[in-house]
Parts: C-alpha cells; sequence; structure tokens
C-alpha cells in the first residue's frame, strides 16, 4: 500500500486549508479574526490552534491545524486495526468547529486527516478521513438542502455512491447513543479511505475540505440577521449541551488526541463557550423548538 506516500503534498494542502478557512469566516464575522496560537508537542510534532471569540456572527470558533508524531498508535486507533499496534505514526489534519451567535445560525463542524503508520521493513500503513455536519437549532428546509447538495456535488467526481455511503455513514456515526437522536442534520463521513490509492483518496479529502465554506458560507450569510429573543438564545444553549455530550462521549478526534497526550486546549477549542442542561426538558406542542425534533433532527434524504 507504498503507492509513492506523499506526506509533504498532503501537510502543505491543510496548513493552506486552515488559512482558506479562517480568511472566509473572518470576513463574514465582520469585526472579530482568528487568534493564532502555535504549539510544539514534547513527544513530537505540534500545530496551529486559532480561535475567533466574541464576534459580531461567530460568539466562538476554533480552526486548529495539527501534525503530531509518536512511538506508538493510541487505543482509539488501534481498537479496529489491532495489526497496528507497536507502529509508530503520524497523524495530520484540520479540525474546527463554528459556534455562532445568533441561534438562527447552525453549528458547524468539519475535519480532514490523514494518518499513516510505519514500522522497519514493513510498507506504510495509511488512511484518510474526515467530513462535515451541521447542527441547526432553528431548522431551515433550504439550508438543509444547500448543505448536502454542496456535499453531494464534491463527491460526484468520484462515483455515484459515494455521497450516499458516506452520508449515510455520517447520520450513523453523529449519533448521540443514549439520548437516541441524531446531533444535528448530518453530512459526510469518511474514514480508513485508502482502497483509491494515494493520489485519488488525496484528492476525495480536498474535494471534502474546499467544499466546507461552499457548504457553510452561505448559509451563515443567510441567517446571521434574523432577530432572536432571549428564548431562542437559551434554547440554543439547551442544545449545545448535546454537542459537548457527543464530543466527550464518542467523537474519535477527541478520545485520539486525548490519548495521544495532545494538546488539551486546542483538543477541548470545540466545545462551546456556553451551554446549560436542564432536567427532563420538553419542548412545547407545536412550537418551534418541538418542529426541530419532529421535522428536522430525523434520519432523512435532503437532495
Amino acid at each position: 500500500m507504498n503507492d509513492n506516500v506523499d506526506k509533504a503534498s498532503v501537510l502543505s494542502y491543510l496548513k493552506d486549508l486552515q488559512d482558506n478557512i479562517c480568511n472566509t469566516l473572518s470576513e463574514l464575522d465582520q469585526e472579530k479574526n482568528f487568534v493564532e496560537d502555535s504549539w510544539v508537542r514534547e513527544e513530537g510534532g505540534g500545530g496551529r490552534s486559532r480561535v475567533l471569540t466574541e464576534g459580531k456572527v461567530i460568539e466562538k470558533g476554533g480552526v486548529n491545524f495539527s501534525h503530531v508524531k509518536g512511538a506508538q498508535m493510541p487505543a482509539s486507533a488501534t481498537a479496529h486495526r489491532p495489526e497496528l499496534a507497536g507502529r509508530r505514526f503520524e497523524a495530520m489534519g484540520v479540525s474546527l468547529v463554528i459556534h455562532p451567535d445568533n441561534p438562527y445560525v447552525p453549528t458547524s463542524h468539519a475535519n480532514v486527516r490523514f494518518f499513516i503508520a510505519e514500522k522497519d521493513g514493513e510498507p506504510p500503513v495509511w488512511w484518510f478521513g474526515g467530513g462535515y455536519d451541521l447542527t441547526p437549532y432553528y431548522g431551515n428546509d433550504d439550508d438543509c438542502v444547500h448543505w448536502h447538495t454542496t456535499a453531494r456535488e464534491a463527491c460526484e467526481p468520484f462515483g455515484d455512491q459515494v455521497y450516499p455511503k458516506y452520508k449515510k455513514w455520517c447520520d450513523e456515526y453523529f449519533h448521540l447513543k443514549h439520548r437516541n437522536e441524531p446531533r444535528g442534520v448530518g453530512g459526510l463521513f469518511f474514514d480508513d479511505l485508502n482502497s483509491w490509492g494515494f493520489e485519488k483518496s488525496f484528492d476525495f479529502m480536498r474535494a471534502v475540505g474546499d467544499s466546507y465554506t461552499k457548504a457553510y458560507a452561505p448559509i451563515v450569510e443567510r441567517r446571521m440577521d434574523t432577530p432572536f429573543s432571549e428564548r431562542e438564545k437559551q434554547f440554543q444553549l439547551y442544545r449545545r449541551g448535546r454537542y459537548v455530550e457527543f464530543n466527550l462521549v464518542y467523537d474519535r478526534g477527541t478520545l485520539f488526541g486525548l490519548q495521544t497526550g495532545g494538546r488539551t486546549e486546542s483538543i477541548l477549542m470545540s466545545l462551546p463557550p456556553l451551554v446549560r442542561w436542564e432536567y427532563d426538558w420538553h419542548p412545547e406542542a407545536n412550537s418551534p423548538e418541538e418542529e426541530l425534533y419532529t421535522r428536522y433532527l430525523k434520519t432523512r434524504e435532503w437532495v
């Protein structure tokens, strides 16, 4: 599976992607820019964490680039691939979460990543992964259709079954088992991708990474000036609790980072600045809040 693996090109692309996404989101916010915090990992590698807080549009957003190295794969990575135990590894990627201030603007998450595990005298084992998903607080059909249409268009050059496959995987992955509900309206999720060979797999990762702002920016522009009251804000804070629960209980990237001794501040930058939990809360009948549960937090086809 060597296939002329080009780690340097992946690394260069990921750094450029972080720059491009941050530039687009800063332009949308209009008031604030991302503050960069570069860091070095003692065991090998490092990264650039960029965070925007208390902006006009973005209450908290983080766009993180990391390139970490280690002498042994962590348990989160070898659980479903035990043959990787004992190999040294490199993991590089861009991961982001944007928590807007306005409850009518959905939260969004995206990441693209590359792993390679090596052992002297044996071919390297590598794969790509990534995707993006959308978490609205007040659902909107146009937003959901645009999001999924953009995702489908990114996948189309790679085959008719790629979008349905990775859309389904996203629905299954971003599911809170203890709540029996999806985190949002889905998008794309892929992992362990190497069957196409390095070049095509890398092309697909780039297609996903490059399409994120095309999917998200128009939604932000349409919703960011929608008037809202304390009622909507409190519901947003309540629903953000689901985001926290998923990231701390299920998310592979969070678990990988913590198990490899990653930088905690960068790993947990995905968490929202404000959040609330309320005991046994239920939305009012026939309310916009109830509609989120009955129409949008359902596994369905949007395109």
